[in-house]
């Protein structure tokens, strides 16, 4: 006696396969489009928080800024090759160092590009297009939303 699958079973397997097949689709798309955005938040922190370092020491005069700057790098290739961080004031003799901020711009995971949008602080918070005086916030220029339903823009 042979033993063999029924056309009835084989249908019923195939369409078990489909559905689970079909539910797994969105999730890997779900995954994905989360480690974009996890590595799109990464990249804005590590560039706000090199903005950041910059302004505190421009506000203790360790490093020399622009005036009209308020203290804020003037572009994010400054925070990449870097400022002069001047010797100790009680010690004039003691040699400047480069101090750098950034290994390099990182990419923007939803661009695919080093090409951020850019905010100076003499901007409007909702100008979408960067003055030039200075760097205050980074932006992606993505006009996509996130899982959450917000613009990434607004991160």
């Amino acid at each position: 006696m042979r033993r063999a699958f029924t056309l009835t079973e084989m249908l019923v397997t195939v369409a078990i396969l489909a559905i689970l097949a079909g539910a797994a689709i969105p999730l890997a798309k779900n995954a994905v489009q989360r480690e974009k955005e996890i590595e799109l938040a990464r990249a804005l922190r590590e560039m706000r928080e090199a903005i950041d370092l910059y302004k505190r020491l421009a506000d203790e005069k360790k490093i020399d800024a622009d005036p009209d700057s308020e203290g804020y790098p003037p572009d994010l290739k400054a925070l990449v090759e870097g400022v002069e961080l001047k010797g100790g004031q009680n010690d004039p003799s003691a040699r400047a160092r480069i101090i750098k901020f950034l290994r390099r711009i990182p990419r923007d995971p939803m661009t695919r590009s080093t090409d951020w949008g850019l905010r100076s602080y003499q901007d409007k918070p909702d100008d979408a297009s960067w003055g030039g005086e200075n760097v205050y916030d980074v932006y992606t220029k993505s006009r996509g939303r996130a899982l959450d339903g917000t613009l990434y823009r607004e991160w």
